[in-house]
């Protein structure tokens, strides 16, 4: 199964319920619940369970939580009222994360996969002519704490943060935007469909060398071998998932 899906349901992992002790980007943290709320199928008005259920559903610790509502909140996806609970709001026809969230409903998992196939080479090869060293040296630290990671949830937060730096190393804000929004689909549909046999990563585990070799053609400034890298990764993803 690919090593960048979303942590599945809590019955599914053998570690789920427990709050990850890797801090999520806020990003991060919106993703993965905008994922559960598309996953359990919420609807505009809906109350979502209480702050302490949530946290132990999506496995993530009540400080990124609360990022993660503050932020829907101020984006009108949601409103709080203090004694009564944490409610969706009304769908608004002009916001992007809406479509999204629709297009969550229609597409499946191979159909993002080609998305991602066409997109993430591209945007590898752009940091590896763009990318600064200070952003090199976030990559090969992240791949560091990825090999060391104790569970599979923490692994998973540092896989898609992998794959986010990426973006943003290649110094295009369009392309990061077409990432963040192709990212949260990704997770969006695939929720739950991973399940682990391991407490955590093993130590050959396939794509901490996929991730060396994107990482080896980024910092050598080579754009063609950071796009193979990538593309390499992405089908071995694909041929873990539709196996």
């Amino acid at each position: 199964m690919p090593d960048d899906m979303p942590a599945p349901v809590p019955a599914q992992r053998q570690d789920a319920g427990r709050p990850s002790e890797t801090p999520l980007s806020e990003r991060a943290a919106v993703t993965q619940l905008r994922g559960f709320i598309v996953a359990r199928a919420f609807k505009p008005g809906d109350k979502l369970p209480p702050e302490r259920q949530l946290s132990v559903d999506l496995g993530m610790k009540r400080s990124d939580l609360r990022k993660a509502l503050d932020h829907l909140e101020g984006e009108n996806c949601l409103w709080r009222h203090v004694g009564k609970g944490t409610f969706l709001a009304a769908e608004s026809g002009g916001d992007p994360q809406g479509a999204v969230d629709r297009l969550a409903q229609t597409v499946g998992p191979a159909d993002v996969m080609r998305a991602r196939s066409a997109l993430e080479p591209a945007i590898a090869r752009e940091a590896a002519l763009h990318a600064s060293a200070a952003s090199i040296a976030k990559l090969s630290l992240n791949l560091t704490r990825a090999r060391q990671a104790p569970t599979w949830r923490e692994y998973e937060a540092l896989d898609a943060d992998f794959h986010r730096q990426i973006a943003e190393a290649g110094g295009s804000l369009t392309l990061l935007a077409l990432f963040d929004h192709l990212n949260a689909l990704r997770r969006m549909i695939t929720w739950g469909r991973v399940v682990r046999t391991t407490p955590r990563p093993p130590e050959d585990h396939e794509s901490f060398a996929d991730h060396a070799r994107i990482l080896a053609g980024i910092a050598a400034r080579d754009p063609d071998a950071a796009h193979n890298a990538m593309r390499l990764h992405l089908r071995a993803v694909e041929r873990r998932l539709f196996s």
